[in-house]
């Protein structure tokens, strides 16, 4: 008995191109979230600040970077702190190596911006 084969696309890539995105991309939806939600946006500076503490900081500085592109952007932020954004953006890409002064003037300026207060406490 012969196989009844499929009417329509054959292959597996024109079968896709018809399937319509089932959800947005991930860093719209991140920085709506950040956009709307205040308690988040803290958590989030807060698990930057954390990583980078912790000596991790690749994700760290990933998360400071998602978080400065959803709010204020590193145009505005590199105005507030006197450093050029190409700089920021540079200082905080995976290969940046950001001297403490600079990340700290940042976080700082991030802080006061959000009305935020990080601390600090020994374990």
């Amino acid at each position: 008995m012969p196989t009844q084969r499929r009417a329509g696309p054959t292959t597996r890539s024109a079968r896709r191109a018809e399937l319509p995105p089932l959800t947005r991309p991930f860093k719209e939806t991140l920085y709506a979230r950040i956009k709307r939600d205040g308690a988040f946006r803290a958590a989030l500076l807060a698990e930057a600040a954390q990583l980078l503490l912790a000596d991790d900081l690749l994700i760290g500085k990933a998360l400071l970077r998602d978080y400065i592109n959803a709010t204020m952007g590193f145009e505005a932020l590199g105005d507030a702190v006197g450093i050029p954004a190409k700089s920021l953006m540079r200082m905080l890409s995976k290969t940046g190596n950001p001297q403490a002064n600079n990340l700290f003037a940042v976080l700082a300026y991030l802080q006061e911006a959000d009305g935020v207060s990080l601390k600090v406490h020994a374990r």
